[in-house]
């Protein structure tokens, strides 16, 4: 979620990933093609460990990750016990916010579905610095860096992973495979289900880092299918702000050509 008082420093650093299996796929270029956005989408094919998508050289680019984050500080937050559950309502504050809807305490269930940034800064000071390092380099997530500011890494640096580093926690949070407990699991999957077709579960969460120029926007988490998991992550640049909203619609347009999700576009895509 933006946030204009939060100065966001994009970071572009390139990752290494060991073997990777990787296949352009058309569908997905001719997509971003009509929707004229620069950016890079990955989908990670669970069952037979295959990369595919579009500008690989971007999807290895390692970027902030901004509020897609607020997976990995529920999954630490409840592990550590810094909430005792997704309702345990955590204080914003009590200052006037971004959004209006961010100004009162919530519990994770909510504040993630609002993408409140107040509430989850005060989850990451009760993590604190050495808990969350140590459970960033457990995962491991992107370069695992925490820096001097507990409440602001993931907004402003100097915390960064790629569409790729993204697509693969993802793929181990979907079956359960993370370091931490099954039921915290299960939990912080439960609270970013969205709604889709019959037979198809889809997981997900949005992003918005402000940086100096572009800004990017992240969509980020799985589609369960027939048992079958594709865990998948997107980043664009957002040039002015009405591609914010593009995110999802380019990304869900991208799921339905895949057959993975059903997605009725817009009236203006």
């Amino acid at each position: 979620m933006k946030k204009s008082v939060v100065g966001i420093l994009l970071i572009v650093l390139s990752t290494t990933v060991q073997a990777l299996n990787w296949q352009a796929d058309a569908r997905v270029a001719a997509l971003f093609e009509k929707y004229q956005l620069d950016g890079t989408f990955v989908l990670y094919d669970v069952q037979r460990e295959q990369y595919s998508g579009f500008n690989l050289a971007r999807a290895e680019t390692r970027f902030i990750p901004a509020s897609t984050f607020k997976i990995v500080n529920s999954l630490i937050g409840l592990t550590v016990g810094a909430v005792k559950d997704v309702h345990h309502k955590l204080p914003y504050g009590g200052q006037p916010q971004y959004l209006k809807v961010w100004e009162q305490d919530m519990g994770l269930a909510d504040a993630i579905a609002v993408s409140n940034v107040p509430v989850y800064q005060a989850l990451a000071r009760r993590i604190g610095k050495q808990r969350m390092r140590h459970a960033l380099e457990a995962i491991p997530y992107g370069n695992a860096q925490v820096g001097s500011e507990i409440d602001q890494f993931w907004l402003q640096g100097p915390v960064a992973i790629s569409a790729i580093e993204q697509a693969h926690y993802l793929a181990k949070l979907a079956q359960l495979k993370l370091p931490f407990p099954v039921k915290v699991q299960q939990d912080v999957a439960a609270i970013i289900q969205q709604p889709t077709a019959p037979g198809r579960l889809l997981y997900a969460k949005t992003g918005w880092a402000s940086s100096p120029e572009p800004d990017i926007g992240w969509w980020v988490g799985w589609v369960q299918k027939n048992h079958e998991i594709y865990s998948f992550a997107l980043n664009i640049n957002i040039q002015q702000s009405s591609d914010g909203a593009q995110r999802k619609h380019l990304g869900n347009a991208i799921l339905s050509a895949l057959d993975l999700v059903e997605f009725e576009p817009a009236p203006t895509d």
